[in-house]
Parts: C-alpha cells; sequence; structure tokens
C-alpha cells in the first residue's frame, strides 16, 4: 500500500511540473521552477516521500524538517542559523527515539514464559525476565548454552559478544541492543529466523549469517539503535 502511495506522489509530481512547463510553451501561464528556495525540495520531497514509505526514520525525518525550514529561511529572514541547528535536532531526534523505542517497536509473541538460561557469569534467568549485558569501556562476551529468552544489550564505548550458537531458542524471542561508539557481535545458531529493526546514525547492521527465512522456525527480533557504532550478526 504504501509503495502504491510512494509511486502516486512521484507521478503527481511529475506531471504537475510537466503541465507547468508545458502551460509555458502554450503561453497559458507563467511557470516558473526557478523561484527562491526551489533548490530545498530536492532535499523535501524525497525525504516525505520516504517517510511515507518507510516511517519516520532518523534520516528522512530530520531531512524533512531542514529542508521546511531551509524553503522558509530562502523567503522569511530568520533570526537565527538553519545551519547551526542540525547537530542539537539531531540529538534530540536521537534521544526522544530511544527514550520511546520500547513503546513504538513491535514486540514479538512469545508463547513459553518458562525457559532458564545460564549467562557467561554462571547466574540464572528466567523467561519472565530478560537479562541485561552491558560494556562500558570495556569488553563483554556472553554465552548461551541453555534456553534463551530474549536479552538487552548496551554498548557504549566498549566492545560485546553475545554467542548463542549453543543456545536452545523454542520459541520467538527479542533482542534489544544500543551501540554508542561501540560495537556488538552476534553469533546466530542454526535453524532460526532474524529479523532486524534498525535505526541508525552513522552506524548500522551488517547481517553475515547464513540464514535463510524458514516456516514454522523461532525467530529473532533484533530492534537497535547504532549510534557511531555497529552490530554484526554472524
Amino acid at each position: 500500500m504504501r509503495n502504491k502511495l510512494t509511486n502516486v506522489l512521484w507521478g503527481l509530481f511529475f506531471v504537475v511540473v510537466g503541465i507547468g512547463i508545458a502551460g509555458n510553451v502554450l503561453n497559458l501561464w507563467d511557470f516558473n521552477l526557478f523561484f527562491n528556495g526551489w533548490w530545498t525540495f530536492f532535499i523535501i520531497i524525497p525525504c516525505f516521500i520516504s517517510m511515507i514509505q518507510s516511517g519516520f526514520g532518523i534520516a528522512s525525518t530530520i531531512g524533512f524538517i531542514f529542508g521546511v525550514l531551509l524553503f522558509v529561511s530562502c523567503n522569511v529572514k530568520l533570526k537565527f542559523s538553519v545551519w547551526e541547528l542540525i547537530i542539537p535536532v539531531i540529538l534530540i531526534f536521537i534521544g526522544i527515539r530511544i527514550l520511546l523505542q520500547n513503546v513504538l517497536r513491535r514486540r514479538p509473541r512469545l508463547t513459553n514464559q518458562d525457559g532458564d538460561f545460564t549467562g557467561a557469569s554462571g547466574g540464572a534467568y528466567t523467561g519472565a525476565a530478560k537479562s541485561d549485558y552491558n560494556a562500558t569501556f570495556s569488553s563483554n562476551r556472553i554465552h548461551v548454552t541453555d534456553v534463551f529468552a530474549g536479552t538487552d544489550l548496551n554498548a557504549i564505548f566498549g566492545a560485546l559478544v553475545l554467542d548463542l550458537r549453543d543456545a536452545q531458542i523454542m520459541n520467538d524471542v527479542e533482542i534489544n541492543a544500543t551501540t554508542v561508539f561501540g560495537g556488538i557481535d552476534i553469533y546466530l545458531p542454526a535453524g532460526v529466523n532474524i529479523r532486524v529493526n534498525n535505526v541508525p546514525v552513522f552506524g548500522g547492521v551488517s547481517n553475515k549469517s547464513n540464514q535463510y527465512a524458514q516456516p514454522g522456525a523461532p525467530t529473532i527480533y533484533l530492534n537497535s539503535t547504532c549510534m557511531f557504532g555497529g552490530i554484526d550478526i554472524k
């Protein structure tokens, strides 16, 4: 549905521009593409269509906001510099996304809440309460050898490894991961599906695993935010 709407918007854009130019040729009206701030529409339109097609991503949303502000600044004298707002707006948007990521993300349906698994420290965790693992100015390696029920990972100026190759994944599970100037490696077991929902800010997720969609297999939902860092799925 979104792809169809995107095609409609692009089609209308080219039709309007074509009719405007044709009207000039036929002396029906005065259509001028080069009005004040015309170049900002090369930022506004693609970002707006990307927001409709893929949702409110960081790049498309910030690009759309700044495109509109640049267009306004070309036609109205503002008392501030639009360019100086780029960094604070990005930081604010990132902070809001992190604060609301638990609300905005689509959670998987877990069918079993009774599983236990053992982490690297040897402590027992239950499916009802996921574990948290952090690497702040350090490194941390977690090797799961029992039933895995999901986890929260945070790598801030650090490196974190989650090894699930020997884990038992019986149902859909969720991994929430955040990297800030850090990195996370996730090793997957065979026979699972992986779905990624990532918010990239000068970073991203690289899926290097050879996992293919398998009907009926458990799914790992990775919800991540990568700021000047990355996540490797292996």
